[in-house]
């Protein structure tokens, strides 16, 4: 496996690949009349483009915009602040990963509750926030379920485990989403321009490949589902420039070391045996039909909001945020006022800054110097 990802970290290929990427853009701007735009939809990707040093070695060639892929980020600012107030609760431990916990809400962050005194735990997988309503039963445990496909089967199956042991103390804040709709929704943005999608590769190892063929079918939008090596992405981004150059639309699967047709159907079963499809709240996008998950009716004794039914006024983003443009990929964190002035990641205003995942962590901490080129 290690000699696997190696080469797909090697110079020798990276290089004349970088080429190849390079010559065919120059087509491509050809055949358009400008420069051809591009979103990296995960925010893994976004991470790996900006570590890599790719976005700066395409500039002017190909324009590659973050999406809505850092699962964090999306998070809507009331869900946010639902989350924070839990913390408040008596009796109440909040456990949740760890980049949940400085994104700031209207009134603070998780972390502002903790130095207060609030009981709120990092976990590593939501197993663990299982074990720790075990060990506390005299605590009402509240495990934050933020996420896409990715992390939702864990979730699931950690209600399994709770509902089979028998824990009544223990509660998920089901604030899942689920991407597919998420790009439809920016697709009928008109403000919105796109040449193609470079598709995630984790939640597309759960959802398999057929699931995003609606983007070529119904949209005519190419896309290719890519891993998170540099060798992956220039692969990714040069079938991307074939089908523009082409004129084709074709959902392809670049990422078959681990991704599937089908997907992973056990995964797919756990997920949706106990949680359907709901409308749900994205920040800086709205609400978007069938892109969150909630639990089923006979699953609900699982369900945090139905345990504390929380009066929350909608959340109040900082307004010189610009994390929706942002995930609509309408700007880049160059474009934000406050970015590496007043908003850094030790004094966020925004979940862009705090998440690993969020795009303007990844250009603050690899892409900062070329902010003054922009």
């Amino acid at each position: 496996m290690w000699e696997t990802l190696s080469q797909f970290r090697d110079p020798n290929l990276g290089r004349p690949l970088l080429e190849r990427v390079r010559s065919l853009a120059e087509r491509v701007a050809d055949r358009l009349g400008r420069v051809p735009v591009f979103m990296e939809v995960c925010g893994t990707h976004t991470v790996a483009i900006s570590r890599a040093g790719l976005r700066a070695a395409l500039r002017g060639l190909v324009e590659l915009r973050s999406g809505p892929g850092c699962p964090v980020c999306v998070t809507d600012p009331a869900e946010l602040d639902a989350m924070i107030g839990l913390a408040r609760e008596p009796g109440v431990t909040v456990t949740t990963f760890g980049d949940m916990l400085r994104v700031p809400g209207s009134r603070g962050s998780l972390d502002d509750e903790r130095t207060a005194g609030a009981d709120v735990r990092v976990v590593y997988s939501p197993a663990d926030a299982v074990e720790l309503a075990a060990a506390l039963p005299d605590r009402q445990v509240v495990f934050l379920g933020v996420g896409f496909e990715t992390t939702a089967p864990a979730v699931a199956l950690a209600g399994l485990m709770a509902a089979e042991r028998g824990l009544g103390n223990f509660t998920i804040f089901a604030a899942h989403k689920v991407y597919p709709p998420a790009l439809e929704a920016l697709l009928a943005d008109p403000g919105v321009r796109l040449d193609g999608f470079l598709l995630p590769g984790h939640a597309t190892t759960v959802l398999g490949r057929r699931r995003l063929d609606f983007l070529a079918e119904r949209h005519r939008v190419p896309a290719v589902i890519s891993g998170f090596e540099p060798v992956d992405i220039l692969a990714a981004l040069h079938e991307l420039l074939e089908q523009v150059v082409a004129g084709e639309a074709r959902v392809v699967n670049a990422y078959p070391r681990l991704v599937r047709e089908e997907g992973n159907p056990r995964a797919v079963a756990v997920i949706e045996r106990l949680f359907a499809s709901v409308y749900a709240a994205w920040r800086g996008i709205g609400v978007i039909p069938q892109s969150g998950l909630d639990f089923r009716p006979e699953w609900r004794h699982l369900s945090a909001q139905d345990r504390f039914r929380l009066e929350v006024a909608p959340g109040r983003p900082h307004p010189g945020c610009r994390c929706g443009d942002l995930m609509k990929g309408k700007a880049e964190p160059f474009d934000c006022r406050l970015f590496a002035r007043a908003w850094r990641p030790e004094r966020p205003f925004g979940p862009c800054m705090v998440s690993s995942e969020g795009a303007c962590a990844a250009y603050y901490r690899y892409e900062r110097a070329n902010a003054l080129e922009v």
